[in-house]
């Protein structure tokens, strides 16, 4: 077949699916009416990076105009499952929502979605087997590539840190969550070792998890059987926001000990001016809360395919704080 003939072909195709879900002509207002969405947020209601996330969604539901119904998970794997099973059980359009629980319990869901007429994408935490079966149908992902994200943090902290090779850092994670989310504490700890320094991995406890405050006396133990910790990771959101609490808790100057993290907050923004951090990817939650409504009124009203998108490509230090600080205030980075 010849190219011409191709585009013919395809231009019939779109015209067909526009037809069918009785699209009207650009531009105009509240184009997603009529379209219902269930969203994940991730943590508890008004909590570090959830909050960011759900200032996405609720933006893009003011945008665009579908109905969303909103569920907090406390960061939660197994609450968030349940959650979605009863999303996919009212019938909505649309799920957005992290990829925590893994593909082994979350896969059999998304094949029930799909098989409903449900768009099922995700956000934060991939599920990239699902994604290459249905990406086709809507599935997308919005976020960073964990394990390169972690990787790369971990890599830039050496290098700006000044370790040396058997110099001790350490790595308080998620690693025993698995699945896409664990390799981002995964990619932390390749670095590391690469680079030769001694790893003391702590796993994130489920109350910490849920109220980074929990953890201090945790942080305090370890620190204190371990003065000679240079570098501190902190791979969560709410724990990064943490860290001024944490290192005055421990009786941490200032750049004595070189904090790296995850995600911009208020309180993480006031603790880079501080000195207290060092080094934050910004994951820009409010992009993961907004794009995948979008993904899915793509999909529902004109059938397009699911949107891939890197969120992750800066870094936040002392050098540019000041201009991400306003907006780290009102919870959009």
């Amino acid at each position: 077949m010849t190219s011409t003939k191709l585009l013919l072909t395809a231009f019939a195709c779109s015209t067909a699916a526009l037809a069918a879900t009785g699209a009207v002509a650009f531009p105009t207002e509240k184009w997603c009416s009529g379209v219902n969405i269930a969203a994940f947020p991730g943590g508890p209601q008004g909590g570090v990076f959830a909050n960011n996330v759900y200032n996405g969604f609720r933006q893009a539901e003011l945008d665009l105009g579908p109905k969303v119904t909103y569920y907090f998970s406390n960061w939660d794997p197994n609450l968030m499952l349940q959650q979605i099973q009863q999303a996919v059980a009212t019938g909505v359009d649309g799920i957005a929502t992290y990829g925590f629980p893994g593909e082994p319990a979350t896969g059999p869901i998304v094949d029930q979605a799909f098989a409903s007429g449900i768009i099922f994408t995700t956000l934060n935490t991939a599920l990239p087997e699902s994604q290459a079966k249905y990406a086709s149908q809507g599935f997308g992902y919005v976020g960073a590539p964990n394990y390169a994200a972690g990787h790369a943090l971990a890599a830039e902290a050496v290098k700006r840190s000044g370790v040396v090779a058997g110099d001790t850092v350490f790595v308080w994670g998620l690693q025993g969550q698995g699945g896409d989310r664990g390799q981002r504490t995964v990619g932390v700890i390749d670095a590391f070792t690469e680079a030769g320094l001694n790893v003391i991995y702590q796993e994130i406890d489920a109350a910490t998890n849920a109220d980074p405050n929990a953890g201090t006396a945790t942080f305090v133990g370890v620190m204190g059987a371990n003065p000679d910790i240079k570098i501190v990771v902190t791979d969560h959101g709410g724990l990064t926001s943490n860290v001024g609490v944490y290192a005055k808790a421990a009786g941490l100057q200032p750049g004595q000990v070189f904090f790296a993290g995850f995600d911009m907050s208020p309180n993480t923004a006031q603790a880079i001016q501080e000195g207290y951090q060092s080094l934050v990817i910004d994951q820009q939650p409010f992009l993961q809360g907004y794009l995948p409504i979008l993904n899915i009124c793509l999909t529902k009203k004109y059938g397009f395919s699911g949107l891939d998108i890197n969120t992750a490509g800066a870094f936040v230090d002392a050098s540019n704080v000041e201009a991400v600080a306003p907006l780290a205030a009102v919870e959009i980075r």
